[in-house]
């Protein structure tokens, strides 16, 4: 690369950065946080009628984690979800829903290639790697927990 190329590429830089729109950090906080709020009242909501109708608290929690997911595969399904995300931002990602949207997401984008090589290989392309290192360190955790009871 010559010094003239070297030139344009950091004056392009320097008037990318120039133009780029500024985030503004408390409002999207609050959208965060209200969003993620409003989605874990909905979890509680669902919560709340499970136990009503007589279930065990892990029976509830569990029938919640369903439907939670259900509806976020849902509302990812028919475009919603990534419309709430587009203003809510992580609200959406850190509750249970998010992970249901990390999944579908990928498994809808790669549709037209087909149930096999687009939606069944495409579906835990996000989600994989949350899913064998979130496994593979809970494995260790429990080992290590294991040999500190087991000796000490």
């Amino acid at each position: 690369m010559n010094v003239n190329e070297q030139d344009i590429r950091n004056e392009f830089q320097s008037l990318y950065s120039k133009t780029q729109p500024k985030p503004n950090l408390l409002k999207n906080c609050i959208y965060a946080f209200v969003i993620g709020g409003l989605i874990c009242d909905i979890g509680q909501f669902f919560s709340n009628w499970f136990l009503s109708m007589g279930l065990s608290n892990e029976d509830s929690g569990t029938y919640v984690c369903i439907v939670m997911i259900f509806l976020a595969a849902f509302l990812t399904g028919i475009g919603v979800y990534d419309k709430i995300a587009n203003y809510a931002g992580a609200g959406t990602v850190v509750p249970i829903t998010g992970f249901a949207n990390s999944i579908v997401s990928p498994a809808m984008e790669f549709k037209k290639e087909g149930y096999v090589f687009g939606v069944a290989a495409k579906m835990f392309t996000i989600a994989g790697p949350v899913l064998v290192y979130g496994i593979g360190s809970s494995v260790l955790v429990g080992i290590i927990y294991f040999i500190i009871n087991s000796f000490f």
